[in-house]
């Protein structure tokens, strides 16, 4: 007889900011001893941001996510023993090898089953969650630390005044295990790789030296654009693959990339705005980290429940994009 295949729930959740907040008015005035002029109130009209948090020199991108990790393991009750599978996302990795996933495997004292990571940018934590969902559903894991976790701030230009003011640091954890109960509804995830020139960090280190330019590029307005549509259709999609319609969502938690843009989607979709988790104010974009950054705030505060129909989406470079609809 075949085995019935079990589901995958989200049992715990864990986020780490790094400590230092850096306001718009210090950045506006760090930026201006570069001869770049911005101000707090440009910035706040045009993204929606007032401060983000910034890593020390030095710090790296697996220190945030082993501490976003262990208070997500803290949060589900699980031991490093249980967990078999890591699944991280980021575009901000410690090294070319060995995956981020493995340093903070072996920062956990977590011995054995999978791990690696996922580059889809600021959609890899949905990304990473469907894949680890697809490796329980099978069978090949039960206990999965899923992460987001980025140190944006190494990549970014500061002297370009249009990318350098929308991105922080920070890291997002879940635990996902094998349950009796639906957790993951539906899946979705998309890419069109012909977009990549609209965000990019086209550079990478070869033969000792940096080719290519290693900043993050942006066309914002292509962006929006692609965004919006994306997100839209994405959202309809998964609803629609999980039965469910968009007015039973009791949140939508999207990619914190600019307020005009949540704005805009919730708007297109009919979802209303105290429905919407927003966490770009304080945050700023943590790309990969940003869903489950918020998804953890909303739990922590007691927004999120459980037995809550959640909506989560990414969009980012690639150009990449998708959606996961979970029942907390």
């Amino acid at each position: 007889m075949r085995q019935h295949m079990p589901y995958a729930k989200i049992t715990g959740s864990g986020g780490c900011l790094p400590p230092r907040i850096v306001s718009n008015d210090e950045l506006a005035a760090e930026l201006a001893g570069r001869g770049i002029e911005t101000s707090d109130e440009w910035i706040v009209e045009r993204t929606g941001i007032r401060q983000r948090h910034i890593a020390a020199p030095g710090v790296k991108t697996s220190e945030l996510a082993t501490e976003a990790a262990r208070l997500a393991m803290q949060d589900a009750g699980v031991q490093a023993g249980d967990v078999d599978l890591i699944v991280l996302a980021t575009s901000t990795p410690d090294y070319v090898f060995p995956s981020t996933a493995c340093l903070v495997q072996a920062n956990l004292g977590i011995k054995g089953g999978a791990a690696f990571d996922v580059q889809a940018v600021c959609s890899g934590f949905v990304y990473a969650l469907a894949t680890a969902e697809a490796m329980i559903r099978v069978g090949r894991a039960r206990t999965a630390l899923v992460i987001g976790a980025e140190v944006f701030s190494s990549i970014l230009d500061w002297s370009d005044r249009s990318t350098c003011v929308l991105f922080g640091d920070g890291a997002g954890a879940v635990v996902l295990q094998a349950s009796d109960e639906p957790g993951i509804l539906a899946a979705q995830l998309n890419a069109d790789g012909s977009q990549m020139k609209i965000l990019c960090a086209a550079g990478n280190v070869s033969h000792g030296k940096v080719e290519g330019d290693p900043f993050l590029r942006m066309d914002g307005q292509a962006v929006f654009k692609l965004a919006v549509t994306s997100l839209a259709r994405s959202a309809r999609d998964v609803c629609a693959q999980g039965g469910v319609e968009l007015s039973d969502l009791d949140w939508m938690i999207p990619h914190q990339a600019n307020v005009r843009i949540l704005n805009f989607l919730s708007r297109k979709l009919g979802v209303p705005d105290e429905k919407v988790v927003v966490t770009l104010d304080k945050h700023a974009n943590t790309s990969a980290a940003s869903v489950p950054l918020a998804l953890d705030a909303a739990r922590r505060d007691g927004r999120v429940r459980s037995g809550d129909l959640v909506l989560m989406q990414g969009v980012g470079g690639g150009f990449t994009w998708g959606s996961v609809l979970a029942r907390m």
